[in-house]
């Protein structure tokens, strides 16, 4: 089936603006900030900030700015990684506990 607004051109683009921000200066340490605001559990809060401040900013300042809207999905990508991550976290645990009690029996 055929994208009706080129979705699939747009995910390329959007893969192309977050490869880009990990080669400026956003990733060249070995930690994020992100990393360390999500470390200190304020990381979803801090993508939805973001998140709401691009979408307000779109149309507004430099007009219709695509590297706003490419923020904004860049957030939501972050969020949405650290949601996977935490719940594979919670299952591994989950699944070690079930494994130490399965060892005691």
């Amino acid at each position: 089936m055929a994208n009706r607004f080129n979705e699939d051109i747009i995910l390329e683009k959007v893969k192309a603006y977050i490869d880009f921000t990990y080669s400026q200066h956003y990733g060249s340490g070995k930690i994020q900030s992100t990393e360390v605001t999500f470390d200190a559990g304020h990381g979803e809060s801090f993508c939805i900030g973001n998140i709401l401040k691009y979408a307000q900013r779109f149309g507004k300042k430099e007009g219709k700015n695509e590297a706003d809207l490419y923020k904004i999905i860049h957030y939501a990508v972050m969020l949405l990684g650290q949601m996977d991550k935490e719940e594979k976290e919670k299952l591994k645990e989950f699944q070690d506990h079930m494994q130490e009690g399965a060892d005691e029996w």
